[in-house]
């Protein structure tokens, strides 16, 4: 009797173990929905300022850039 109910406790908690692990796995829409943010211009503003932080004018999230554009 009480090896049946250790091996019904061991198979409830490999069940529970099993159900939270697979809980886990990141939504693929909220996944890509982050990705695109990251990319986004204003999450790459603060890099993009550490990296080049002059004020010519070159800034390709700006929009205006100095070269080509004179008319």
């Amino acid at each position: 009797m009480l090896v049946v109910v250790i091996a019904v406790a061991v198979a409830v908690v490999l069940v529970v173990a099993w159900l939270l692990s697979r809980r886990r796995t990141p939504d693929g829409v909220d996944s890509f929905r982050r990705q695109i943010d990251a990319l986004s211009p204003e999450a790459r503003r603060p890099t993009i300022d550490k990296i080049k932080p002059s004020g010519d004018g070159d800034d390709p999230l700006d929009g205006n850039q100095s070269e080509g554009n004179e008319s």
